[in-house]
């Protein structure tokens, strides 16, 4: 899931994020936060499965997992609901502020088996 954050939903889920609490919110350490983690893990899953659908799977996921979950994640009332700082800041354009989180607190679940989930 880290894979996921990490290399593809904060590169294309691209929003301005004045660090400031006010407007919307992102935490570069998301991964402290369990509403946030759930949420992710379940665009996570949804994007495993959808992609995978060439028809409309992308469009699927966009409209009822991504789109949906990134309301609630970004939104000032959310999970993230008073973050401040500059490494919880993102310029028009830049990537979602990230910091990786602990050794071995996402352990790689294609190795582990529990679920059919490849390679991002």
């Amino acid at each position: 899931m880290d894979q996921f954050v990490r290399e593809h939903l904060r590169n294309v889920y691209r929003r301005r994020i004045p660090g400031n609490g006010n407007g919307r919110v992102w935490a570069a350490r998301w991964w402290e936060y369990d509403e946030a983690v759930i949420r992710l893990e379940a665009l996570w899953r949804a994007w495993e499965h959808l992609r995978l659908d060439a028809a409309t799977g992308m469009s699927v996921w966009w409209r009822d997992h991504a789109d949906h979950h990134m309301a609630v994640l970004l939104d000032p009332d959310g999970p993230f609901m008073g973050v401040r700082g500059d490494e919880n800041r993102s310029d028009i354009g830049a990537p979602l502020p990230y910091e990786a989180p602990p050794e071995g607190m996402f352990p790689d679940a294609r190795v582990l088996g529990t679920t059919g989930a490849s390679q991002i």
